[in-house]
């Protein structure tokens, strides 16, 4: 979160408007209290409210139609002084509804057993791709497949799925808006040096120059200075692209730095799965990592031309309150699943014959 506080800061600095590290930092204040309730909590006794939490992130996800756009998408519902993105709050109670329903069946070790949990996963998904935010829904599928293969789905069903999905591709294209498909367009078709390209090719463009200009050791450390404001331009820079300021000030060191803070914790928290013997407690620790895992990657691949321009925050790092305190409360039942692996002991969950 530091670390995300520098880039932060830089993009103010860059973009001589708007304190977005002053607000940043009010919602870490909130958020490790939000990261100490889930310590500190049984995580056990939330199993009860999984499926209401599920239920009402779903009819947030359904109110925000009915509430005026914001850059051309409904993602957030005003809260006074703050906005709520209800697809933050829907990762985190997916997780744990499937891990409620996976915990002690042994259906999905058929194919058909496999239908209720890929629909339980199609009803966020489908609602977050009609905001449009087609990155926060392309979350639930990694994390839906690992928890299957954890919970003990057979590997050559998921891979049948995965086959499945592949070859719907042109189905799901021809549902896709616009400007989605303008960001696929524009990821096979970039092209570096010269001027910036207009359209969606300039977000790519602009991330990855803003990126090179800090060079190994960053600006804070004398690296490359350019006179031209408009080299550092980058729409949605402290969200979005956190990452890319991140690089500019820090270097080459601080992206590897970054992305090395993240192998530990998605590594620790694997740990955490492993050593884990209640089912819902594992269930929940893998679905966790498998999310933030998947913002990494995806995020950062974006920033370098790698993966298509989408609306996704990269954890802990980018801007949004929301985000932030979803985070930090994940992390939370994280440790606290670290804390009690042997909670309601009932033989030896995931073993198969």
């Amino acid at each position: 979160m530091l670390i995300g506080l520098t880039g932060i800061d830089r993009g103010d600095a860059l973009a001589t408007s708007g304190d977005y590290f002053s607000k940043q930092a009010v919602w870490m204040c909130l958020a490790m209290p939000a990261m100490l309730a889930a310590t500190w909590i049984p995580y056990r006794l939330f199993k009860p409210l999984v499926w209401p939490l599920f239920l009402v992130s779903v009819i947030l996800l359904i109110a925000v139609f009915f509430l005026p756009a914001r850059n051309g998408s409904r993602r957030w519902i005003p809260l006074g002084p703050i906005s709520l993105q209800p697809s933050e709050l829907t990762k985190l109670a997916f997780i744990l509804a499937l891990s409620r329903y996976l915990m002690y069946r042994r259906n999905y070790r058929q194919l058909t057993g496999l239908l209720i949990p890929f629909l339980v996963a199609m009803v966020p998904i489908g609602l977050i791709l009609r905001e449009p935010d087609l990155g926060t829904s392309l979350v639930f599928i990694p994390v839906l497949f690992g928890m299957l293969f954890t919970a003990g789905a057979r590997p050559r069903h998921l891979i049948s799925l995965v086959l499945l999905g592949v070859s719907l591709t042109p189905v799901l294209w021809m549902g896709m808006s616009a400007e989605q498909k303008s960001r696929v367009v524009t990821l096979f078709t970039q092209a570096d040096g010269g001027p910036a390209p207009r359209g969606d090719g300039y977000h790519l463009h602009q991330s990855k120059q803003v990126l090179a200009l800090g060079g190994p050791w960053g600006s804070e450390l004398g690296g490359m200075s350019v006179t031209n404001p408009y080299a550092y331009h980058l729409p949605a820079a402290r969200t979005d692209f956190v990452f890319c300021l991140i690089g500019e000030r820090w270097g080459f060191g601080g992206c590897v730095l970054t992305l090395g803070l993240y192998l530990c914790l998605i590594g620790r928290g694997l740990l955490v799965a492993a050593a884990t013997r209640e089912p819902f407690g594992r269930l929940v620790a893998v679905g966790i990592v498998t999310q933030f895992a998947t913002q990494a990657i995806i995020n950062a691949g974006m920033t370098v031309g790698l993966m298509p321009i989408t609306g996704l925050t990269l954890p802990l790092l980018s801007y949004g309150g929301s985000s932030l305190v979803a985070t930090c409360f994940s992390i939370g039942l994280l440790i606290n699943i670290g804390m009690h692996p042997g909670y309601e002991m009932h033989g030896d969950p995931f073993r198969f014959d």
